[in-house]
């Protein structure tokens, strides 16, 4: 079955990750921002993995499960 573009939400996720990168980038760097940027991060991209990981569920009580 062929997904429908509009809601490629796998690619949609990978976006979303990389602009916050490109994003915290930017982000002036001092003892306040550092630690809120990682968490910001690793709290952004982590979508994406855990929205794969559900779409691979292999059935109802596997992706309840994911």
């Amino acid at each position: 079955m062929e997904k429908n573009p509009k809601y490629d939400l796998e690619e949609k996720t990978a976006k979303l990750g990389e602009a916050i990168i490109e994003f915290a980038k930017i982000v002036p760097k001092n003892i306040i921002t550092i630690p809120l940027v990682s968490q910001f991060i690793r709290s952004s991209t982590a979508i994406g993995a855990l929205y794969c990981e559900a779409d691979c569920a292999e059935s109802r009580k596997d992706f309840e499960h994911k």
